[in-house]
């Protein structure tokens, strides 16, 4: 069996076992961990289900009928917790040494595969439930790296690779290597470095021309800034990208930028005063919960729209 698990000339006999959670083993050392407000998540999301929707690998020990949880440790463990009496497992019957228990412990701990955060991102701004969003289960430090994904990025799963040769005649090394080593030093001084079109180069370097001849400025960075500030005065007809106005519905279950609603950044602190004091009694009202305020501004929207007008 070990000859076979090494080279994968025989099949794991795997069979689907039901029962009591309470009846298999915990391993004595497990060097997965999981953080407490992950497992705090996880067992909620279990008492949400009353179901553990994911299953554990186990191996049955024939000779002391122990049935040992080789992966799925705090799953088991977090079901326990959540009051769950019946799950369902994977478990295997077959002689397992110590060697190759803990190979497949390891195995499953480690290989897990990585998330695209650019995918990750379009996937968790489908879930328009806010509920949902936090049974998905992603914590702080990822949710700060999607927030930080502003504009469109390219995953590197997405992208397909092609492999260029260019082949300098004598007379025009030179100038390459010249040109090369000059990109590379721009290059190694910047922040970030995004990758567009080539057309958007051109469209980039068009509307600074277009913006340093209508306010007759010469300097790039104050052409840049005037692209800018007419692109927030006109931030309402970004509404076309989630609004289909012909139906009046949304186009994607992302979040809409409070800018192309109001055509505002800012209120005057009067009115805000006033909101403040309406969303706070609406918490204590127990009418919106205090970390999604939010809802409230849809409740008001439909509130007026169900009002008949005078």
């Amino acid at each position: 069996m070990e000859e076979a698990l090494r080279q994968g000339r025989e099949k794991v006999k795997i069979d689907i076992q039901t029962g009591d959670p309470r009846t298999l083993k915990l391993l004595d050392l497990n060097a997965r961990f999981m953080r407490h407000e992950q497992y705090q998540q996880l067992v909620s999301n279990l008492r949400r289900d009353e179901a553990l929707t994911s299953t554990p690998f186990v191996w049955h020990d024939v000779e002391t009928g122990d049935r040992i949880v080789l992966s799925g440790n705090h799953r088991t463990k977090a079901a326990m917790e959540a009051g769950i009496e019946e799950i369902t497992w994977l478990e295997t019957s077959d002689p397992l040494t110590g060697s190759q228990r803990l190979a497949i412990q390891l195995s499953h701990n480690s290989i897990a595969g990585e998330d695209d955060p650019a995918i990750l991102k379009t996937l968790y701004e489908q879930i328009d439930d806010l509920d949902l969003r936090q049974y998905a289960g992603l914590d702080d430090a990822t949710l700060e790296l999607l927030a930080e994904l502003d504009s469109p990025s390219l995953g590197e799963a997405n992208l397909t690779f092609q492999t260029l040769a260019i082949v300098f005649l004598p007379d025009d090394l030179k100038d390459a290597q010249e040109v090369i080593k000059d990109a590379l030093a721009l290059s190694a001084s910047a922040d970030a470095a995004w990758v567009a079109q080539l057309r958007q180069y051109d469209q980039t370097m068009a509307a600074l021309d277009l913006a340093s001849k209508s306010y007759d400025v010469t300097n790039v960075a104050t052409a840049l800034g005037v692209i800018l500030k007419a692109f927030t005065d006109n931030a309402a007809q970004l509404t076309d990208g989630w609004l289909d106005k012909d139906t009046g519905e949304p186009r994607h279950h992302g979040m809409a930028p409070l800018l192309t609603l109001f055509h505002t950044e800012a209120i005057p602190t009067k009115a805000a005063a006033v909101v403040e004091r309406a969303l706070q009694q609406a918490v204590a009202r127990g009418d919106v919960p205090s970390e999604h305020r939010h809802r409230m501004l849809e409740h008001w929207a439909r509130t007026y729209l169900d009002t008949p007008a005078a």
